[in-house]
Parts: structure tokens; sequence; C-alpha cells
């Protein structure tokens, strides 16, 4: 059982460790230390839902019902597009780092927001985790399939917890207005990427 957890640690974290919105937005969330312990939470408990989903049937249901995952798929890129404005708009504007981890500039209620956004309006969530997990989970047997679910909820926690508390090493070189500019700009690339191949899929 521990082999089949394992495997499903290892399977989590080869799908969650891509760059993606996800991370974009909690690597940005960890080097503002703002909230950071709520988009952890959040993406983490996120993941394991729709593991259990997915472990449970939710995939074979999903497969059956393409409306749903076209409805995801138009909403995710909308979303994605405007966050990726955002990002530009900070980008040419420029911006610092508050080293000394001061009030945050956004509200929790933002945070919370957006992070849900991310995360549930992303067809790529539902495909990695509901589908493929599930299916791979699948293999291991009416038992196992729940050790390897719970070895790739493992890899969420300890992935998106490294990313959010391990950002803050990054802090010094964030310092500068510069390094934010091509953050925000690589993360407003990497979102309009991901929405315009949602759409041309």
């Amino acid at each position: 059982m521990i082999t089949t957890a394992a495997t499903g640690f290892a399977a989590g974290l080869t799908l969650i460790v891509a760059i993606g919105s996800q991370n974009a937005f909690v690597l940005r969330q960890g080097l503002r230390r703002s909230h950071v312990a709520l988009v952890v939470a959040v993406c983490a408990l996120s993941d394991l839902l729709l593991i259990g989903l997915g472990v449970g049937g939710l995939g074979a249901l999903i497969e059956g019902a393409p409306v749903l995952l076209e409805v995801i798929r138009w909403a995710g890129a909308a979303f994605l597009t405007g966050y990726a404005v955002l990002a530009a708009r900070r980008a040419v504007r420029g911006g610092t780092l508050d080293t000394a981890g001061g009030a945050a500039t956004t509200s929790w209620r933002a945070a919370l927001g957006t992070c849900l956004a991310l995360t549930w309006l992303n067809p790529h969530v539902y495909l990695d985790t509901v589908l493929l997990l599930g299916s791979l989970a699948g293999t291991h047997g009416p038992t196992g399939r729940w050790w390897f679910a719970a070895g790739a909820g493992l890899g969420s926690i300890v992935w998106f917890t490294a990313l959010g508390a391990g950002a803050r090493f990054l802090a010094p070189l964030f310092a500068r207005p510069g390094a934010w500019r091509v953050l925000d700009a690589l993360i407003a690339v990497v979102m309009l990427v991901l929405a315009v191949l949602l759409v041309v899929r």
C-alpha cells in the first residue's frame, strides 16, 4: 500500500509542478506574503476534493457530459485572459515588494476569489485530477485506489506549501521593481497562452 501511495505521490507531483495559473498565483502571493496560508489551503483542499471525486467515479460522469467541460473551458479562457491583462498592466506600471511583510495590498476575499476562480474555472484541473488521476487510481483496485489518491493528495499539499512558503527566499531579488515587471510579464504570457490553448484545442 505504501508503494501505491508513493506512486500516487509521484503522479500528483508530476501533474501539479507544471507551470500553470495556480502555481503562478501561489508564487506571486508567496512573494508578496499576502494571504499565503489561505491560498495554499484553498489550492491543496481543492485538489484533495477533486482527486477524491475522480477516484470516486466522477470522471466517468464528466466524460459523459461534454457540454459541462465546454462551459468551463470558455469561462476559464475568459477569466485567464482578464487575469493576463491585469498582470500586463502591473508589468507596465512596475512595483516593489514589501520585504518587511507589511499589510497585504489585497483583501483576503479578493485573494480567495481569484484562487477559487483559477482553480475551478480551469478545465486542465479537471482533466489532471478528476480524469487522469482518477483513471490511474482505478488501476490499483478497490482499496489501492484510495492509497493512490492519498499519495496524490499529499503531493499536492507538499508542493503548494513549498511553493507558497519557499517564495519568501526570493524576496531580496523581488525587492527591485524590475524583477516584478519581469515576473508579471511572464505571468501575463503564461495566462494568455493557457487561455488561447483552451480556446483552440
